[in-house]
């Protein structure tokens, strides 16, 4: 039987995706496509997304509320069911990255990496979640990392970007709780993608054991398949590329 047009298994039929510009925001909105889904919502800093014929580019910008809220706005009518803030920085754009000790903390570098990582996505989700009728069944996904975690942390560093995603899973444990009161058939999960050959780990991709480094297009096929798996059962906690939780 020809199977185009037809959905995947779990597919959304509208799915929005902030950062798609990104390695694994593009990769996502192509698996999406590839599933089936037949609008996609794909927003960037350029308002800029990958081609194809469900594709709807969208600017925003994860330091500009007004930006987020416009774009929430105009899929207020007919909403997506899979959000996914496929976002995030490591490295600054003038080249300050994780600060291996507490002696090279810098306020200004640490409050942009807070803007950027646990700020930008909580806006996101302020405001795609408002959107969101009750009685609807939907996901809200942000990209976490397992350095976010408070008990697996064995070796310390990196003080930032730690702290970030460790709020970040924080404000989306907070999100859950509330969001089950009104919306009970909602999931809002952090996913942790693995280390993904992308231009967020190309500065520390040296010394990574074989088959460490997943492609974008991998990770994306993962955490898709991780996210076609939960439940509100599950909404609160995050998940890795395997679909594997990691602890708090």
């Amino acid at each position: 039987m020809d199977n185009v047009g037809q959905r995947a298994q779990g597919a959304p039929r509208i799915a929005c995706v902030f950062g798609a510009s990104g390695g694994i925001g593009r990769a996502l909105c192509d698996a999406l496509a590839a599933g089936g889904t037949e609008v996609i919502y794909a927003g960037s800093r350029a308002g800029q997304g990958p081609e194809g014929a469900g594709i709807r580019p969208f600017a925003f910008d994860l330091k500009d509320e007004t930006s987020i809220a416009a774009a929430a706005e105009a899929m207020r009518a007919d909403p997506p069911e899979l959000v996914i803030a496929a976002t995030g920085v490591l490295t600054l754009a003038d080249g300050t990255g994780p600060e291996r000790t507490y002696k090279r903390l810098d306020p200004a570098a640490m409050a942009e990496v807070l803007a950027l990582n646990t700020i930008g996505p909580a806006l996101i989700a302020k405001h795609m979640l408002g959107i969101m009728p009750r009685g609807s069944a939907f996901t809200f996904a942000a990209l976490s990392a397992r350095v976010g975690s408070i008990s697996d942390n064995r070796l310390g560093g990196w003080h930032s970007y730690r702290a970030s995603k460790a709020a970040l899973n924080m404000l989306l444990r907070n999100f859950a709780l509330e969001m089950a009161r009104t919306h009970p058939e909602s999931v809002i999960v952090g996913l942790h993608p693995g280390t993904v050959d992308s231009g967020l780990s190309q500065p520390f991709q040296s010394g990574l054991a074989e088959r460490q480094l997943t492609t974008p297009q991998d990770a994306a096929t993962n955490l898709l398949r991780v996210l076609a798996g939960l439940t509100p059962e599950h909404s609160g906690r995050v998940f890795d590329f395997c679909g594997a939780e990691v602890p708090a």
